[in-house]
């Protein structure tokens, strides 16, 4: 029986998911084989032995530590994707905050509920919350992930002129991007020529900051900029000054800071990017099933720590070993010795490598006994041995 401790409350459209045969959510952390979790922080914490996993329910992992829990042979996945929809549809809504004073008119309406006259005064008062359409604006979109590509096709559909910025976009990802999309190599030219600009990058040492003084001092005048991915991306210091200035017209964020809510001109939302019942739900059963496949067959599938990789479903008549270690030269030649050594025959090896870590899935013959498995574990680099099947 392998137990499942959730940090915060998941889904049950996920949970349900987990074979009562197999698995058991837990309460208590120390005896956890996996973890489930949202947004606890999670960097102080003194994982247990035991534990082989994290899966977290949205695509953010900042509040993990992902170097130690690859030292530690701890695999953590995220689902990229699954929450893609909501926070396409809150980005949407903020472009059409960011063109008009929907806001400002709003709370004029409220200002003036005891006025008996309000229908004659809001007719007058409308004028001065008036805005601009978004057809036919240029829109700058940073990122074009899963949810910066699901942003750039439904701007184009809504009639604006989209540019994407990504240097790093793949080919599963480029394929689903709309064609009109201007495809931009110079992230200055974004800034240079955007009405619009929304960032959709995860928060990395390359990323952290880079709406800095510079490219704020390119911006157009009168941009709207959207911040939906994450609050360390943007400079505030520098966002106050063109803030005051009005060459920013509006930040629109969904990151409360102390810094944000005494900005002139900016516009807070708490985190709602991706708060709706059916990306929850998404992102729980996405997180599941990657936890599943991983302590059911080795299968590694969105990793943010380790590479991925797949060998499908455990043949019935074989055993399968797991192998989590440094990418260091050799490494497979020693599993290889060690397992010919006994006399055991792979049928099947499969080894990726990403960054500093690396994954080694084989498929054996015959069952590896407990002293194979020992003298895999004693190879220096190697972080943790599962025997799978």
């Amino acid at each position: 029986m392998r137990l499942i401790h959730c940090l915060n409350n998941i889904s049950a459209q996920g949970t349900d998911l987990l074979d009562p045969k197999a698995y058991s959510l837990t309460d208590s952390l120390d005896e956890a084989e996996g973890i489930l979790v949202r947004s606890a922080a999670m960097h102080d914490m003194k994982f247990p032995a035991g534990l082989r996993a994290i899966a977290r329910a949205g695509a953010g992992v900042n509040n993990i530590p992902l170097d130690r829990c690859a030292d530690e042979g701890i695999v953590v996945f995220n689902t990229p994707g699954a929450n893609a929809n909501a926070v396409k549809e809150i980005v949407l809504c903020a472009l059409l905050l960011g063109s008009r004073d929907i806001l400002g008119g709003i709370e004029w309406c409220r200002e003036n509920a005891d006025d008996e006259n309000i229908t004659k005064a809001a007719e007058k008062a409308k004028k001065q919350f008036a805005g601009q359409e978004i057809k036919g604006k240029k829109l700058g979109v940073i990122g074009l992930g899963a949810v910066g590509a699901e942003v750039a096709n439904a701007a184009v559909e809504l009639g604006m002129d989209v540019y994407g910025y990504d240097p790093f976009v793949s080919v599963s990802a480029a394929w689903k991007i709309s064609s009109p999309v201007h495809y931009i190599t110079d992230l200055k030219d974004i800034f240079r020529t955007c009405d619009y600009i929304t960032i959709h990058v995860p928060a990395l040492k390359d990323t952290i900051g880079m709406v800095d003084a510079h490219m704020c001092s390119l911006m157009k005048e009168g941009v709207v900029l959207l911040n939906f991915s994450r609050d360390t991306l943007v400079d505030e210091a520098a966002l106050k000054v063109v803030l005051d200035s009005g060459r920013v017209k509006r930040y629109i964020t969904d990151f409360a800071t102390p810094g944000t809510m005494k900005m002139k001109n900016a516009v807070v939302i708490p985190h709602l990017g991706a708060s709706t019942e059916e990306a929850e739900d998404n992102c729980a059963i996405m997180a599941v099933r990657e936890l599943m496949d991983y302590f059911e067959n080795g299968n590694i599938t969105n990793s943010v720590n380790y590479p991925a990789c797949d060998m499908g479903v455990c043949p019935a008549d074989l055993t399968r070993i797991a192998l989590l270690h440094k990418n260091v030269p050799n490494m497979t030649g020693q599993i290889s010795s060690i397992l010919a050594s006994t006399d055991m025959n792979i049928a099947n090896m499969t080894n990726k490598s990403r960054d500093k870590y690396a994954y080694t899935l084989v498929d054996l013959e015959t069952k590896a006994d407990a002293a194979t498995i020992e003298k895999l574990k004693a190879i220096q680099g190697m972080m943790r041995v599962r025997v799978i099947k």
